[in-house]
């Protein structure tokens, strides 16, 4: 071919290109089922959509409560209202400081006596306003230890209870035989330990033995504590979060580990009836008196007047 016919070739197929692009693009995918892309549209079914799941209040599971053990108990005729694995022992945090406060008031200790507060205690305790070298007052420190589960505080009562520390655990431990808790167990005072055991059924009979003392009643149903210690003032909350609804509380203590969950046990007066409750092991904070005030509005007569 010569060179001016090679030239008229090259313009002619430039000139193709140049107007229709698409003959240099790969054909769409559609192309292999036979049909254009227009026309797949329009014959295949329509993208079927799952439908969105509404997030809503989740419904407490078979039992009646999230927590993995409970109670619920009338304290005036010893009734069983209700029970989840109420015999299990298992690990229950901070109330056993119920425990603890109970065998300190057995020694009469002196409570406008200011004590010392050293690292020996704040070691491995968690949180606390509590500072090394702090003088607090004793009774400012029971406050700290049943309203807002302090094992700083905790731990100096022990201290200044005027037993040792293995004669002060031997006395907890023959205490709980005393009351019959059977299954409870103790290896020290704050509750920081998993192998202080018991079950939902002894928890329910040591918060009754310990709201009967008026001075431990007394600040279990305190909201809020101010005072002052030797250098500064201080204010606690109490943690028993039903203290600030609707319930009468006559006493309460909360706690938590990892290995024991959120364990609460309470005694509420509502609708002319007594109601001990007890949840060990609930999944949140929040949880454990959700269950409570549930199990309460199950057991409490609808028909009786408010109290």
């Amino acid at each position: 071919m010569s060179l001016s016919a090679r030239r008229l070739w090259g313009i002619f197929f430039l000139t193709v290109t140049t107007a229709c692009p698409a003959m240099m693009v790969e054909p769409p995918a559609c192309a292999a089922t036979g049909g254009t892309s227009a026309q797949v549209h329009t014959t295949s079914k329509p993208l079927q959509r799952r439908p969105l799941r509404r997030r809503g209040r989740r419904r407490a599971p078979p039992g009646g409560v999230w927590a993995r053990n409970a109670v619920l108990i009338d304290p005036t005729t010893n009734e069983v209202l209700y029970e989840k694995n109420a015999g299990s022992s298992v690990p229950i945090a901070s109330l056993s400081k119920l425990m603890t406060v109970l065998i300190l008031l057995e020694q009469h200790p002196d409570f406008d006596r200011l004590v010392e507060v050293t690292r020996t205690e704040m070691a491995g305790a968690g949180r606390t306003q509590l500072r090394h070298r702090e003088r607090v007052a004793l009774r400012d420190l029971l406050h700290m230890s049943l309203m807002c589960s302090d094992n700083v505080a905790t731990r100096v009562l022990v201290r200044e209870s005027g037993l040792s520390a293995e004669d002060f655990l031997a006395r907890m431990n023959r205490k709980a035989v005393e009351l019959g808790l059977a299954r409870t167990r103790f290896v020290e005072f704050t509750g920081l330990d998993e192998r202080n055991v018991s079950t939902a059924a002894d928890c329910a009979r040591l918060l009754r033995a310990a709201a009967e003392n008026q001075t431990i009643q007394d600040i279990m149903t305190t909201r809020s504590y101010a005072f002052r210690s030797a250098t500064r003032p201080h204010m606690v909350a109490n943690t028993n979060r039903l203290l600030y609804g609707r319930y009468e509380v006559r006493g309460g203590k909360t706690g938590f580990i990892g290995e024991a969950g959120y364990c609460l046990a309470t005694w509420i007066h509502t609708q002319g009836r007594d109601l001990i409750a007890v949840v060990l092991g609930a999944p949140t904070a929040a949880t454990r008196f959700a269950d409570v005030v549930r199990l309460v509005q199950r057991t409490a007569p609808p028909s009786a007047a408010p109290n």
